[in-house]
């Protein structure tokens, strides 16, 4: 028996669902037949494009709970509900720590922890009050399980969101599902910001245990499994789509100390 997911009458958001993640992750809820409106700061240069349909577009800075709620507004005039939320919009460039102002620390934990939650809150009162409730999906990342280096306030936002995930899991219970995915590296159309070169992407690649970097619709498969029915006694977990880990140094510093 083949197993499906077919997603055709839910209503999906996406933030950031335009480019990098955002757009894989809306890729995928297309294609499983959802209706996806995305905002961002600015309209991308192409909508994405699957199973020959595409998403609605809003303009927003999801740090500002006003336009927050215009993309909510929009999504229920134009649909009706909202089945799903995928908070995606994120991230944070490669700063010193002892020198970075406090202001910009502030705009990164604003972005990757008070945003989803806020847009989350905007999202759970609109799905209270459907028959079926809603899943609201959160993408974190592994630099809130380790180290980050060079993103602190990045990985103590992110960590700060799985944390909140699983107690919204146990506040908006039963009608609302809060989960997590939490990302590894991924390979999108700004790697080379991280990773360098092919040949830098390739060294980085190898260093993952299933060989890869992660794609942007692999992000996106685990959205949609999250917001089915299949996963519908899943709430307050954290998926973890690393490619198994990133192995500890100490490894191949004791191989090569022993000549192994």
């Amino acid at each position: 028996m083949s197993l499906t997911i077919d997603l055709t009458g839910r209503v999906a958001i996406v933030t950031g669902g335009g480019k990098g993640v955002g757009r894989g992750i809306t890729e995928r809820l297309l294609e499983a037949g959802a209706d996806v409106l995305i905002c961002g700061r600015s309209a991308p240069e192409d909508l994405p494009t699957a199973a020959g349909r595409t998403p609605d577009f809003v303009a927003a800075d999801v740090r500002d709970v006003e336009q927050v709620e215009a993309v909510i507004t929009a999504a229920t005039a134009r649909f009706g509900r909202i089945d799903i939320l995928v908070n995606n919009a994120g991230g944070a460039p490669m700063v010193d720590a002892a020198t970075v102002s406090p202001r910009f620390t502030e705009k990164i934990i604003a972005l990757n922890l008070i945003a989803p939650i806020n847009f989350a809150q905007r999202a759970n009162a609109i799905m209270q009050g459907q028959d079926d409730g809603g899943s609201i999906v959160n993408i974190a990342s592994v630099s809130g399980d380790r180290p980050s280096p060079g993103t602190a306030a990045y990985g103590a936002a992110k960590a700060g969101l799985v944390s909140a995930t699983k107690s919204l899991a146990v506040e908006w219970a039963p009608k609302v599902r809060l989960n997590c995915v939490v990302a590894g590296l991924i390979r999108t159309e700004q790697a080379h910001l991280h990773y360098g070169d092919e040949e830098g992407i390739a060294r980085v690649s190898a260093t993952v245990p299933l060989g890869r970097l992660a794609l942007p619709t692999d992000i996106g498969d685990a959205c949609v499994f999250l917001s089915s029915p299949m996963a519908s006694y899943v709430s307050g977990a954290s998926l973890h789509l690393h490619g198994g880990g990133e192995p500890p140094p100490f490894l191949d510093a004791a191989k090569n100390t022993t000549g192994g």
